[in-house]
């Protein structure tokens, strides 16, 4: 779904298809002129390092001429976009390799290729079992091996760029920073593996709230977790910024640059890893409800509180001291726990265990109280742990749970006191029980819900999965600490991020009946220093408020929180945030040379279209994932597999359930790209005019040429060359059966002569159902609301018009279409970002499209099934005015008896007319008799194809109430690309 959100920062990053083609040989005759040249260092070449010349010179590999990352973070949600191009400035192909990295918890949601001037866009399709890795995913983000599951994915592509040529390669990626221990830290990657021409890292943050204590950290030099090397020397405690960054703040928008020219790149490393450029900041927050924002149709709800007093905890600690943990490991777990132990408070309990082959107490069947005495005596305990034989996890944590939950269950245990075990290893299950299954299972029937289990693995010889799978079941979390990893600081950081609960038993509720889809709202703990994130979509976002409460316990009492949150308002002062840092950033969208480039000319003003949705899709994205992984039945696993498989697909995010592809460019033996296939436009197509609009008189024209609706009288072409296509045997004939407008539904019935028509007052973000048949033609119909304020003295409050028209075909394999006023998608043999305001023809197979430029969209599915698709354009438009669309069904043939949806339901009825004679004080009424129900009706006239006809119908009222069958609720579908069935069965009675 959209692209316009996965390439909105793309704009940013200025560049010009002029330079893309291949380069002229006069221009390349002294390849380390050329690379100096491009330098662009503003110094006289002989200032030039002899180090840095020398390295130049012995490059043989595409040099990258330049390295450019610019990301936005609005209120805590990051857009980054990288933008990569590389030079290969030999005769012959080389291959280059384009590598990131990227933050673990962030997804890739797009990658582009532009090589020799030619697109190659990525697609993200559902991942095959078993099937083997694509180009372009991350390399263990997907991988079945658990044995090692980093920080950081490395996304990478290997291709050939001819010779004399340039390649750019253009990611995506986003995430929402978590708050860890009072601050939230952004993590951008600087490892280009060589020095680089221009490398600029641009990061404009704005927030709800207002910013406060942001530092940008000097360089950090490790893996992933930002953790030195064992034995080599920390990064020292200073202040000073990265050379040449620049922090500029105004009115809330902060800019953070970092720009090393070359010399300043050699002066730090030769070999390109510069290391992490790490921001940290927080913001303003008070003790209330959090802060909620709105927008069209969407909320995000943050809340953290603060100046609560911490609650008393009952921790076990369970230590793995196998042989594997001998020398540094079990040196720097010591060095942790000791540090760890100076921090219990009076009110805690602890107790702690080791393992091997045999499970040691230290504490036999009790918890005890932080005392001087008992710190001083675990400590000997600590000291004296030695690491020998086999992991024997399963023992360990029976153990450690049977003491945990017999203190709990006890009289001792305080009842609003938080209970936790953390468990640490550094290896796999080798003694006693081996299989996962079974440990997992046992350790469920041995927690039983009373505490949370916190796991953490050293090294890469950990089942992390076990590890993942045993937390989430038991509402904790896991952290990785990789091999060369302090795991001294990384220890006592996590222990920092849960050793001071604040809240228990956390309870987030709405409205009634006011939002649905909502994320996670209840959870076992608050801890300080972090954040509790909830989205949702708003049910009826006509309401004036919302009423928010949060439950909770705190040490002895109980705490409720509430307040009414003035919906309107909300989404006013989040578009006026996110105007703030649209125009700040204004001059550096306009890229004329990504104008002309399919899916990469949309401004950065689509981030506020979208910017609360996507948290609410990223969000329930990761909650499906976290579900399906401790999902007991096979049903249920399915079932989150399904709908975060399709979440991922509709907001394009590379999941471990999706794979991204791309095509790579045809490099021949002499080093030359292959001939391009030649794009054909329908002004190319002799024989495929558009003809003029269909109706009811045959000689009523539109009023304006470039209102037209193209009929197809000959087969539409494909756009990337492929073979032969079937052939579109007859012109599409249009029917009436139509969403129009604020949207305006009229159903025409052929058989019984009538037409009957009814208005859907919809909320801005709901997706309506309109077409359904999944199960026979395999063809779904889905649109999106968007809304504007009703014009000066309407009765309404607010107008609803279809923003996004999708269409998806299951059969004979999956693909879609989908269509916005700027842009169609169309994914079938190949993916297709064609702009709305070119004339072209399509066949991928499957789906066929025919464009016809600011006008409409004619969709075939096979040789029965067409729908045609208006675009609505306004030059100046009024504030109740939105670009939008309206849909037509033009050829129902191929649609079954059973097909469902707003319009579906009703394509194969007969419906018919009856008066109910006046009664008491009551007049003469007319009713519609449709499936043995009567719908009182009255007569109208609506305005169809653009305004270019009139049509007479029967009106239902009241949301066509008894009209269609259930309730206006039953067609509300959870995102774009959802092909579930009517709840109902089939629209027979």
């Amino acid at each position: 779904m959209k692209s316009k959100m996965l390439l909105v920062l793309v704009p940013l990053l200025c560049f010009s298809l002029s330079v893309l083609g291949q380069l002229e040989e006069s221009q390349l005759e002294d390849d380390f002129d050329i690379v100096l040249d491009d330098f662009d260092l503003n110094i006289a070449p002989r200032r030039v390092p002899r180090q840095v010349k020398t390295i130049l010179a012995k490059e043989t590999k595409p040099h990258i001429q330049e390295l450019s990352i610019k990301t936005t973070i609005i209120s805590r949600y990051a857009f980054t976009a990288v933008y990569c191009a590389m030079l290969n400035r030999h005769t012959a192909a080389t291959e280059g390799v384009f590598q990131f990295q990227i933050p673990a918890d962030a997804y890739v949601s797009n990658f582009t290729m532009i090589i020799g001037g030619r697109v190659y866009q990525s697609e993200v399709r559902p991942k095959e079992k078993k099937v083997k890795q694509e180009n372009g995913k991350p390399k263990n983000k997907e991988s079945s091996d658990t044995s090692s599951v980093p920080e950081v994915e490395m996304f990478r592509v290997a291709v050939n760029i001819p010779g004399r040529n340039r390649a750019i390669f253009l990611l995506m990626y986003e995430e929402l920073l978590q708050r860890r221990l009072g601050r939230y830290e952004h993590v951008t990657s600087l490892r280009p593996l060589q020095l680089v021409s221009r490398l600029s890292l641009d990061v404009t943050i704005t927030d709800h709230s207002a910013i406060r204590d942001l530092k940008v950290l000097p360089l950090r030099n490790g893996k992933g977790s930002g953790a030195a090397k064992p034995g080599a020397p920390k990064t020292p405690a200073r202040s000073e910024l990265p050379i040449t960054t620049v922090i500029k703040n105004e009115k809330n928008v902060w800019k953070i640059t970092f720009s090393p020219n070359i010399v300043q790149q050699a002066k730090t490393t030769t070999s390109g890893n510069l290391g992490d450029f790490v921001i940290r900041y927080d913001v303003e927050r008070d003790m209330a409800i959090g802060h909620i924002q709105v927008l069209n149709g969407h909320f995000v709800h943050y809340f953290a509180p603060k100046d609560l007093p911490a609650v008393p905890k009952n921790v076990v600690f369970v230590i793995d001291t196998s042989a594997s943990m001998l020398g540094t490991k079990i040196k720097q777990t010591k060095e942790a726990l000791f540090t760890i132990l100076r921090d219990l408070r009076p009110g805690d309990h602890f107790n702690f265990i080791s393992f091997s082959n045999k499970i040691k107490v230290w504490q036999p069947n009790r918890l005890v109280p932080v005392t001087p005495l008992n710190i001083r005596d675990a400590k000997k305990f600590i000291y004296m742990l030695m690491p020998t034989g086999g992991t024997n996890i399963d023992d360990a944590i029976q153990t450690g749970s049977s003491l945990l939950r017999d203190y709990v269950s006890g009289p001792e245990s305080s009842p609003n006191s938080v209970s936790l075990i953390i468990f640490m290893t550094d290896g796999r299950p080798t003694v006693g029980e081996v299989q996962s299954t079974s440990i997992l299972g046992n350790t469920r029937s041995a927690v039983q819900e009373k505490f949370c289990i916190f796991t953490i693995g050293i090294g890469n010889d950990v089942d992390y999965r076990l590890l993942e799978r045993m937390s989430l079941e038991n509402c904790g979390m896991m952290r990785r600490i990789q091999e060369d990893a302090d795991a001294s600081a990384m220890l006592k950081g996590f222990y920092d991020e849960i050793g001071t609960p604040l809240l228990s038993d956390i309870r987030i509720n709405y409205t009634e009946d006011s939002v649905n889809y909502v994320t996670q709202n209840l959870f076992n703990n608050y801890f300080n220093g972090s954040e509790i994130v909830v989205a949702g979509k708003i049910a009826n976002q006509s309401a004036e408020s919302l009423h928010v409460q949060v439950t909770a316990s705190n040490k002895d009492r109980s705490i409720i929180l509430e307040a009414d949150v003035p919906l309107r308002q909300q989404q006013i002062e989040t578009e006026k945030r996110i105007k703030a840092v649209t125009s700040a950033m204004a001059k550096e969208t306009k890229a004329p040379g990504l104008q002309g480039t399919p899916g990469l000319g949309t401004s950065l003003g689509s981030i506020a279209e979208d910017f609360v949705e996507r948290v609410w899709g990223f969000l329930t994205v990761k909650e499906e994932l976290r579900s399906q992984l401790r999902s007991q039945t096979r049903k249920d696993r399915e079932d989150h597999t399904e709908k975060a498989t399709n979440l991922s697909l509709t907001y394009h995010f590379l999941t471990p359930l999706t794979n991204m592809v791309v095509d790579k460019p045809e490099v021949l033996a002499d080093g030359t790209m292959a001939t391009a296939p030649r794009v054909t436009s329908a002004s190319d197509e002799a024989a495929s005019p558009a003809n003029e609009l269909p109706g009811d008189s045959g000689d009523e024209k539109p009023e304006k040429a470039d209102r037209r609706l193209g009929s197809l009288t000959s087969p539409p072409r494909n756009l990337i060359g492929k073979s032969e296509r079937r052939q579109v045997k007859k012109s599409i004939t249009i029917s009436k059966t139509s969403a129009d407008g604020d949207p305006h539904f009229v159903v025409e019935f052929p058989l019984s002569k009538l037409t009957v028509c009814f208005n859907i007052n919809g909320e801005p973000g709901h997706v309506l159902r309109l077409v359904s048949d999944h199960k026979h033609s395999g063809v779904t119909v889905n649109g999106k609301l968007v809304g504007a304020p009703a014009p000066p003295g309407s009765h309404k409050q607010q107008r609803t018009y279809f923003s996004t028209i999708t269409i998806v075909v299951d059969h004979p394999k999956r693909s879609y279409i989908e269509v916005t006023p700027k842009k169609v998608i169309l994914d079938g043999l190949d993916r297709m970002v064609l702009p709305c305001h070119s004339t072209v023809l399509v066949d991928s197979g499957v789906l066929s499209v025919a464009v016809v430029g600011n006008s409409n969209v004619t969709v075939m599915v096979g040789g029965n099934i067409s729908f045609v698709i208006l675009l609505h354009h306004y030059k100046n438009p009024a504030p109740y005015q939105r670009d939008h669309l309206g849909f037509y069904i033009g050829n129902s043939k191929g649609l079954s008896h059973d097909c469902h949806g707003l319009l579906g339901q009703f394509l194969y009825e007969e419906v018919g007319l009856a008066e109910v004679p006046a009664h008491g004080d009551t007049k003469p009424s007319t009713v519609l008799k449709v499936k043995r129900r009567s719908v009182p009706v009255v007569h109208k006239s609506r305005k169809i194809y653009s305004g270019t006809q009139s049509v007479n119908c029967w009106f239902a009222r009241n949301n066509a109430a008894k009209l269609i069958d259930g309730q206006y609720e039953d067609y509300l579908m959870s995102h774009m690309f959802d092909t579930g069935e009517w709840p109902h069965g089939t629209n027979r009675v």
